[in-house]
């Protein structure tokens, strides 16, 4: 009897070690891939290198509203802009269409250039044409400046996405463009869908203020800004909301800017040429 006992207690053991392992072999088959090559996973699918050709395209509303403060925090100046927006083969074309209920002029177009240019310049984008990328802003060049680390895991709008802190690596690198001495003191949280490696949403801000000419011409005291991503379609991924909040001062003004951008009305238009 002991020895039977005794045997059913070994085959117990057994059991036991062999379920154990069986449990660290998926716990290890579970683990989460680093922040590093969650990172360049999302960079690969930003600059196109996972999007197959013949990917459909779409077509959206986008509304802006910029408004600047006083001292006080009462508007000032506000301005409402509509665009059309089409999205082909992981690009973005905009169509300013409105602007404060009326028809676009000349100088609010040739505003609209402008800013496109230095949001290229920003983000490290060399591509100066009419298609190049406007929403995925995750370039080489820019995830080369930053540390990450990996927080955790939670749902965005119903997807599990990978929750990613990020600073820079040297906060006074040399800079040669205020955009670098911007990007030099900036940090923030990332979330990349853990499906099909897309950024599902950004928090951004500045840790430090940002002087220009050593303060002369003025200096940016406050950044704060997130934008949301949502999947409109099978691997299609559009900026569907942010909001900004700006702080600083221009020659001797002191001056506050909030933004806010909604899209909707998301539509197919076929298949991309």
């Amino acid at each position: 009897m002991k020895v039977v006992l005794s045997g059913i207690r070994w085959v117990s053991l057994l059991v036991l070690l062999a379920l154990s392992g069986t449990g660290q072999m998926a716990a290890r088959a579970e683990t989460s891939p680093s922040a590093g090559e969650i990172i360049q996973k999302a960079v690969r699918r930003a600059q196109g290198a996972d999007i197959m050709a013949g990917k459909k395209s779409y077509t959206y509303t986008k509304v802006t509203l910029t408004e600047e403060l006083d001292a006080s925090g009462n508007v000032k100046e506000h301005k409402e802009k509509v665009y059309q927006v089409a999205f082909q083969g992981g690009s973005t074309h905009l169509k300013l269409v409105e602007v404060n209920g009326r028809p676009p002029a000349g100088q609010d177009v040739k505003k609209q250039a402008e800013n496109e240019i230095n949001a290229r310049q920003l983000l490290g984008d060399s591509k100066s044409g009419p298609a190049a990328s406007r929403e995925n802003f995750l370039t080489p060049d820019l995830v080369s400046r930053f540390d990450f680390k990996l927080t955790g895991r939670t749902a965005i709008n119903g997807r599990a996405a990978y929750q990613i802190a990020f600073e820079p690596k040297d906060p006074e690198p040399p800079a040669r463009r205020i955009a670098d001495r911007l990007l030099n003191r900036i940090s923030g949280t990332v979330w990349i869908d853990a499906a099909e490696f897309e950024v599902a949403r950004a928090d951004i801000h500045l840790r430090s203020e940002v002087t220009l000419l050593g303060g002369v011409i003025g200096s940016l005291k406050k950044l704060a800004y997130t934008v949301t991503r949502t999947r409109v379609g099978d691997g299609v991924w559009c900026n569907s909301f942010s909001s900004g909040d700006f702080e600083g001062r221009k020659l001797l003004d002191s001056m506050r800017i909030k933004t806010r951008s909604q899209s909707s009305n998301f539509r197919m238009l076929g298949l991309a040429s």
